[in-house]
């Protein structure tokens, strides 16, 4: 517990929290949450009335209040922002960082390529097997292939055979194909070979061999 002075923690909690010092309440909390009372003197040393584990609570009651619902919301439309010269965006291109960077858009554009060429050589009903970086290998069978909206290019939707996969079909709020919860994936068609991969069969595996 710090040296300093109730008042001086105050100075430093008003640059913090924008709460006038001269009006401030700070009430202590133990690690129950249960209040357990106010610091009222701005004279007193922390170190002597508080302890380690404590938690202080600051309220301004003169803070003028506004409810959000008031205030207009600005919202810069997309051909806007990309006309401005001082935004990030503007930046990079300038500088030629990121997905302005030109080597890392050869990357980007050999991959959508990949992607499509891959895409179009499957077909919804294929047994697949998925290899995502950092991902372990899942097995499955194609639901989907295609465009989609929440990003460009070609995915491939798959209903895996357990539960390894984020959803069940439908994302952001547009449905691709239909499984069960948790057992599907909008994968991209690099990370996605077809063959004969039937379901893993974990009965392979005897119960005497670890």
């Amino acid at each position: 517990v710090s040296t300093q002075s109730t008042g001086e923690l105050k100075g430093k909690l008003e640059m913090i929290t924008g709460a006038s010092m001269d009006s401030m309440k700070i009430e202590v909390f133990n690690s129950n949450n249960k209040s357990i009372g106010k610091l009222t003197n701005d004279e007193a040393v922390l170190k002597d009335v508080l302890e380690n584990g404590l938690r202080l609570h600051v309220t301004d009651p003169d803070a003028v209040g506004f409810n959000e619902g008031d205030v207009e919301k600005y919202e810069m439309s997309k051909e806007e922002y990309e006309s401005r010269e001082d935004t990030v965006q503007a930046f990079k291109k300038k500088n030629k960082l990121g997905r302005f960077n030109p080597e890392v858009q050869a990357k980007l554009a050999a991959q959508e390529q990949e992607n499509k060429e891959k895409a179009l050589k499957m077909n919804v009903g294929d047994r697949c097997e998925a290899n995502t970086p950092n991902q372990p290998a899942r097995r499955g069978e194609i639901m989907f292939v295609g465009e989609t909206n929440f990003k460009a290019g070609y995915w491939v939707g798959v209903k895996f055979d357990e539960p390894v996969g984020k959803h069940d079909g439908l994302v952001e709020g547009k449905r691709y194909f239909t499984c069960q919860n948790k057992y599907g994936a909008l994968v991209q068609p690099r990370y996605v070979e077809v063959g004969d991969f039937p379901p893993l069969d974990d009965d392979l595996f005897s119960d005497d061999e670890i």
